[in-house]
């Protein structure tokens, strides 16, 4: 490709070349005219390698499968609903990660992005401004999200390694935490709290009912296959490939199948004191997230330049794309999404204190990722990927937790998940470039 031939039309020979390389990297599964053809060519590529996400299906699966051995209580309604709980954070943390990720940089102030997240959420909404929830948590995201443009612009204006840059940040970070916290006279010992009327905080103290459980499930479904069958109807219609229609079918069916597996359970009692039912409301707040997330990175231009930078920036520049825009809106999306994982560690806590681990929650926000089957060398990598981490790291600490296992334990645990994500990533990279 010459420089004038760039030059002519950037955009439309990036958005071209990518269909392309969708084209070849998807192959022969794009290509499959049946549901039989697909399921043969799926398994080719599992054998040659490409193995996707189904070691991270297989291993929770038997990580499952482990707990329920061990202690009979793992699988239980009340268990598994307080397990779903526990991993939101960890599930939002990991998307916010994912973001640079995919363009082979890192993030080390996301922890202490949602502790100022959580400060400026409950200054917002307490005392004496009372603000409605909904703009604490605009405000939240405006003012981490801020910070995140800041490091971005260090990164890509004056060239320094993201690792330095939010290196720093989790340190300056913390100091505006201090800071917000000292400065507001409703913060007693450092701690501000959350009314238990606060939308806030019944994101995760309070439930959906069952009743409105299933009515949203419906409402779901029926939008999501209507968006899957309009965009076949779409693409068959312009003379462009699409999936056969028994593969759409086995989606729809599997995406039910999981959504009422889900509302059953939390729809089920699970208290033997009182009636406890109903979804809560922190597991529909983060699988909102997760879907307008994969949205972006699957349906919209930047989602796909993210894609190509992460890949090879300077093939992305040569092509057209303004590579520094990229990585800078990477991490504004990098400190919201922590500004949103804020609002649940104060509805976890019912309040917001100094003492939240912010160089803890870094780390389970890459590990969550990374689990999950995002590539620490961009390029690579889902929104799907941080549900599956989050909720991989969230099954391991409930589990052990059920069997007394000791905190330290717990850790090592979650270390060795993450260090045998991390080598069957590379071991799949490397047969990819030896074939």
């Amino acid at each position: 490709m010459t420089t004038e031939q760039t030059e002519v039309a950037p955009e439309e020979s990036i958005d071209s070349t990518l269909t392309e390389t969708e084209l070849a990297t998807a192959a022969p599964e794009v290509l499959a005219t049946s549901l039989g053809d697909y399921l043969q060519a799926w398994w080719r590529r599992i054998k040659s390698g490409e193995s996707g996400a189904v070691p991270i299906i297989a291993g929770l699966i038997a990580i499952i499968i482990f707990f329920q051995i061990e202690r009979s209580a793992f699988l239980t309604n009340q268990n598994l609903v307080n397990l779903f709980e526990e991993a939101a954070l960890y599930v939002v943390v990991g998307a916010a990660e994912t973001f640079v990720l995919l363009l082979s940089e890192i993030d080390l102030s996301i922890g202490y992005g949602v502790g100022i997240g959580g400060f400026v959420i409950a200054e917002l909404i307490a005392p004496p401004v009372n603000f409605p929830w909904w703009l604490g948590i605009i405000g939240g995201v405006v003012a981490v999200g801020f910070l995140g443009f800041v490091q971005g612009t260090l990164i890509t204006q004056l060239g320094l390694p993201s690792f330095i840059v939010t290196l720093g940040g989790q340190l300056g970070l913390l100091g505006i935490m201090l800071e917000l916290a000292n400065v507001d006279p409703t913060a007693v010992g450092g701690a501000i709290q959350v009314a238990p009327t606060s939308p806030i905080y019944k994101l995760v103290n309070s439930n959906m009912s069952p009743s409105l459980g299933w009515i949203a499930l419906a409402a779901c479904l029926a939008v999501f296959a209507a968006v899957k069958l309009a965009r076949q109807r779409s693409r068959r219609a312009r003379g462009l490939h699409t999936q056969p229609i028994g593969v759409t079918l086995l989606t729809l069916a599997s995406v039910t199948v999981a959504g009422v597996l889900l509302v059953y359970v939390c729809n089920s009692n699970r208290s033997a004191l009182a009636v406890v039912r109903g979804m809560p409301w922190v597991i529909p707040f983060v699988l909102v997230i997760i879907l307008a997330y994969s949205w972006l990175l699957s349906r919209t231009r930047t989602g796909r330049y993210i894609y190509a930078v992460g890949n090879n920036p300077e093939a992305a520049r040569r092509a057209g794309i303004k590579v520094n825009r990229i990585v800078t809106f990477a991490f504004v999306m990098s400190g919201a999404t922590a500004a949103l994982g804020g609002a649940i560690y104060v509805s976890t806590q019912g309040s917001m204190a100094t003492d939240i681990d912010g160089g803890g929650l870094v780390l389970f926000a890459v590990a969550a990722a990374v689990i999950g089957g995002t590539t620490l060398f961009g390029g690579r990598g889902r929104m799907v990927n941080a549900l599956l981490g989050g909720v991989i790291i969230a099954v391991v600490y409930n589990g052990l937790a059920l069997m007394g296992v000791q905190a330290a334990v717990q850790d090592m645990a979650t270390a060795l998940v993450l260090i045998a994500a991390v080598a069957l990533d590379a071991v799949v990279r490397r047969r990819s470039s030896t074939r």
